[in-house]
């Protein structure tokens, strides 16, 4: 008679990888960014494409597999000298840039993406990205293990707020800052009739960029600068947002809060809602209502929704930190450029020229306020 086969009876085989290299980008990419973290879920193929449609490159990906399942898919595009073979993962640089890589993927899974960048060129760039990253990191591991040379250039301080915790403590919003933003909004009342909204999903192609964008025009940054820089603009990286929207999904993680006064559009509050994680990524004004702080007024009342709706932390990103830390934000992880070169005479070369690329970043600022943190 047989013996019933116990749990111990059986041995689990190593997962079976696989690295491919398509020319273009990969559907695949859709796939692995589902089963990623949920900060990294709207890198999907849209993403991308929407970067390679506005801002150039044709792009090759690398898609690693284990049992039949894509685990990573790395985007990347050429770039300088052809015979230099040097690549870049696309993208936009709100929040970072980086690539999906699912939650199961193991250390297998990014020593053959190595083995495969190494076949297809010298050096790749990643970045800016957060330290920390949960795509980039194992990698990091993986290619210095085999001897590439890895480079990091300082970008930039993040700041982060952790809603969830502060609202524990009793300290934010505080209620100072309500007594302030009810005074401000009673005369701000004054220009006309105000109407607070929210904008996601089918707004965008309904005419919601174009209410982000006529704010941004009347802005400071189109005042003070070529306004290139500004976010919705069709001198700026409108067309950018307009064609990842295109993506039902990433549309609806697309986000913002919008003011009317009177119907017109005077502020707004624009973020990436990934799972607990808000992305903050740009907010602006008309400065004809500017002395009565409707960017401020039209934000907290973007955070407190955001409460509601299950999120806890906020991501500022870079940038001025002065009313990030107004508002309750701390210093974050820092966000760096990288570079990794293939081993062999690049590395060689690579390692002789790290202090020129550690230069070519930023030098950190740390005010009193980041050496209390500490």
């Amino acid at each position: 008679m047989n013996k019933p086969m116990r749990l111990d009876d059986f041995v689990r085989l190593p997962a079976t990888t696989r690295a491919v290299a398509l020319d273009g980008l990969s559907g695949l990419l859709d796939l692995v960014a589902e089963s990623a973290p949920e900060t990294h879920r709207f890198l999907r193929y849209q993403w991308f494409a929407a970067a390679l449609q506005v801002y150039g490159g044709a792009a090759r990906t690398i898609v690693i597999e284990q049992d039949g399942n894509p685990v990573v898919g790395l985007p990347m595009v050429r770039f300088g000298p052809g015979p230099a073979r040097l690549a870049a993962v696309p993208g936009c640089y709100w929040p970072f840039r980086s690539f999906p890589a699912s939650r199961s993927a193991d250390a297998t899974a990014f020593e053959a993406l190595v083995e495969r960048l190494g076949a297809e060129i010298n050096a790749l760039r990643i970045g800016p990205v957060y330290d920390g990253d949960p795509s980039l990191e194992p990698l990091l591991v993986a290619a210095r293990a085999k001897g590439w040379a890895v480079l990091d250039r300082f970008v930039a301080d993040s700041y982060r707020l952790d809603m969830a915790a502060a609202r524990t403590d009793g300290t934010w919003p505080r209620n100072s800052t309500l007594r302030k933003n009810r005074f401000h909004e009673k005369h701000l009342g004054e220009h006309g009739m105000l109407d607070w909204r929210f904008l996601s999903g089918e707004d965008w192609v309904a005419g919601g960029f174009d209410a982000l964008a006529s704010v941004e025009e009347k802005s400071w940054i189109a005042a003070r600068t070529d306004g290139r820089d500004a976010k919705f603009t069709e001198s700026g990286h409108g067309a950018f947002w307009r064609a990842a929207a295109a993506d039902p999904a990433l549309a609806a993680m697309m986000w913002a809060g919008l003011l009317t006064v009177d119907g017109t559009p005077a502020a707004f509050s624009f973020d990436i809602n990934a799972g607990a994680l808000k992305y903050a990524i740009a907010n602006s004004y008309d400065p004809a209502f500017g002395k009565h702080s409707p960017g401020k007024l039209l934000y907290y009342r973007n955070l407190v929704r955001a409460l509601g709706d299950g999120i806890s932390t906020v991501d500022w990103g870079a940038g001025d930190s002065g009313y990030k830390r107004v508002i309750g934000a701390e210093r974050g992880p820092a966000i760096r450029d990288w570079l990794l070169v293939r081993p062999g005479l690049p590395a060689l070369l690579g390692r002789a020229l790290k202090s020129v690329w550690e230069r070519s970043g930023n030098a950190p600022v740390h005010t009193d306020a980041d050496a209390a943190e500490s």
